[in-house]
């Protein structure tokens, strides 16, 4: 039941926490903006809508068909273990979680990796769309990072759902503009990753965009070291994106998809 209603799952949760955050932005907004939502969202979201044309053309298989295919042939850890039903899904999010965690560790310090993820980073301002707005390499070399995954942990194919749709919902969440009081957020990271917590990462100082790199949990940064509480500017004084590309206008979409090949800067990584 839950296969079947996978693609409908993963849409309403993808709507629903997209306008959400979005009227969170627009009522109470952590930042001010500068450069207009359509400017922005319309570049965001065309990336996208790319994205999702050349994976369906291109990748063969997703996470929940190698989770599938893990049970059927008996591969993967948690297909050789006894583990309670609930024990092997929740065990199976926190691995997976690590797992991505450990991936957009190495896409920062991996050049040819980095070359694709800056296109994330490249972002002058940190919104709801932020979240969203990856090369397509990268979300392809992602997607077999979670596949491989999937069939080496033997994760279930209900595991693989929730993992899918927290991550798209956080990752919007947690780049959201969005203000929230100070306790509630100082509670809030014990558990998960908020919009304060991941806005450092977005920093242009590299000290502070090579930090915070979880998406769901983040208690990774606090056991690997990459924690860091807040940016040393403050949120309100503190520059968004990369030192190198401040000009707005010449980060358009063409641009976000030919950057990683032509001749790179170092970016402070």
């Amino acid at each position: 039941m839950l296969l079947e209603n996978e693609a409908a799952l993963r849409l309403i949760f993808f709507i629903g926490v997209l306008v959400i955050v979005a009227l969170w932005e627009a009522i109470r907004p952590k930042r001010p903006r500068h450069i207009t939502r359509a400017v922005r969202w319309t570049r965001n979201l065309l990336l996208v809508l790319i994205n999702s044309v050349l994976v369906r053309l291109i990748v063969p298989i997703t996470a929940t068909g190698a989770a599938i295919f893990a049970v059927q042939n008996g591969i993967g850890l948690f297909n050789q273990l006894s583990l309670p039903f609930v024990v092997t899904v929740i065990l199976s999010v926190l691995l997976l979680d690590l797992l991505i965690y450990g991936q957009h560790v190495v896409f920062h310090y991996v050049p040819m990796l980095w070359r694709l993820h800056k296109i994330h980073h490249i972002d002058q301002e940190i919104d709801v769309t932020t979240g969203l707005r990856f090369h397509p390499l990268e979300i392809i070399l992602s997607i077999g990072v979670k596949c491989a995954g999937v069939i080496a942990l033997g994760v279930p194919v209900a595991a693989v759902v929730i993992f899918e749709i927290l991550l798209n919902g956080m990752a919007m969440f947690n780049h959201g503009n969005i203000r929230l009081p100070k306790a509630l957020d100082k509670i809030l990271r014990l558990f998960v990753v908020t919009p304060d917590m991941h806005r450092v990462h977005h920093s242009v100082i590299p000290q502070e965009f090579n930090s915070n790199f979880g998406f769901n949990m983040p208690w990774w940064d606090r056991i690997f070291g990459t924690y860091r509480a807040q940016p040393g500017k403050g949120h309100d004084q503190m520059e968004i994106g990369l030192v190198d590309y401040r000009d707005d206008h010449k980060t358009g979409l063409w641009a976000l998809m030919i950057i990683p090949f032509l001749r790179q800067k170092k970016d402070g990584v």
